[in-house]
């Protein structure tokens, strides 16, 4: 395990060196096309198309090269820690969430898959005929009850909980099989994640559907903790249900909150009304920091791969949301300032 540990960390630290992050990130600034952008990130495989073809070309690309290489990193173990799959199958999850949306919004073309190799287990080919996709997969059981009743118009919101909840279930049970010191970083970032995203999920169904206090905790992560990740937490979800006690349009009753630095500030002329965008913007970076820092203090571990892992989602990310602000005419110096990696918050 040491060796590949160490062959590992020197393949992700050669990729996180010529990703767009940091430093280089502020090159992304220069593209006011998309073909430009194009001829940016991919100078030997861009593509000669025009706008609306290229878009879905050039997110396809961006995400397979991201998907390659994280593959290539977990590859160069010979038995790849079950931490590093799990963040893998986090592809299919996203995908199987995907194929669902399509579904639920009428739409019959596949959407962009990620090959993740001899990791995947749904049989997205025969798409969008769910039940045959999930056979014999640890989502059949899951998603047994949901089966027959997904079709065209329904909510998803139910699903999406149950697929979250699980995988980052999995996530939680895999670190367990880390020693401590291997664990600590990846414990520490995954603790943050669920706890923020419990947060959000609070956040969003009480400001866009207006769901009330019972409805939105059922909503919310609950796992069984071991004691390496509970540590005083009693829950993950804890700051969540905090959260449903203060006045959405009411600063000062946040005040104190663990995450009160992540929600937008007040302004003199404008009525304080909290934004779930710029919550989301705000944990972002405080992950992206902790990923970055992590990767870098915690060399010739598995927490280190799984840190290079969330890099390379970020950057994926960046990319991506670049792109779709150059197809909808924006500058691309402005899409740059309304993303979350970009405004050099500071690390918690």
């Amino acid at each position: 395990m040491w060796e590949d540990s160490g062959y590992a960390y020197a393949k992700a630290g050669w990729l996180v060196g010529k990703s767009w992050l940091g430093q280089r990130a502020s090159i992304l600034t220069s593209p006011r096309t998309l073909t430009e952008l194009d001829r940016l990130i991919f100078p030997d495989n861009y593509r000669e198309l025009p706008g609306r073809e290229l878009l879905p070309s050039l997110e396809k690309r961006i995400i397979a090269r991201s998907v390659r290489q994280i593959l290539s990193v977990v590859n160069s173990y010979s038995n790849p820690p079950k931490l590093l799959i799990r963040m893998l199958k986090g592809f299919e999850y996203g995908d199987l969430k995907e194929c669902l949306a399509h579904i639920a919004g009428g739409n019959n073309s596949l959407p962009v898959i990620s090959d993740i190799g001899r990791f995947k287990t749904i049989r997205f080919n025969a798409f969008p005929d769910v039940s045959a996709m999930i056979k014999k997969t640890e989502f059949e059981s899951l998603l047994s009850g949901d089966i027959k009743s997904i079709k065209a118009g329904m909510d998803l919101t139910d699903i999406d909980a149950k697929l979250d909840w699980r995988f980052y279930q999995s996530l939680i049970e895999s670190l367990s099989q880390l020693d401590q010191e291997d664990r600590e970083t990846a414990a520490r970032i995954v603790a943050d994640e669920v706890s923020l995203r419990s947060c959000l999920w609070a956040l969003r169904l009480r400001s866009y559907y207006n769901k009330s206090e019972a409805e939105t905790r059922k909503y919310l992560f609950d796992f069984k903790l071991p004691g390496f990740i509970r540590q005083n937490k009693t829950s993950l979800s804890y700051e969540a249900k905090q959260s449903l006690e203060f006045s959405l349009d009411f600063r000062e009753n946040w005040r104190g909150w663990r995450w009160e630095k992540f929600l937008n500030q007040e302004q003199a002329s404008v009525h304080w009304k909290a934004d779930p965008r710029y919550f989301q913007n705000s944990a972002s970076r405080h992950l992206y920091h902790l990923s970055y820092r992590g990767f870098h203090s915690s060399p010739m571990s598995v927490s280190a791969i799984f840190c290079f892992i969330k890099l390379k989602q970020f950057e994926e990310d960046l990319l991506t949301s670049v792109a779709e602000g150059l197809a909808l005419g924006m500058e691309s110096a402005a899409v740059f300032k309304m993303l979350p990696l970009q405004t050099g918050a500071e690390v918690c």
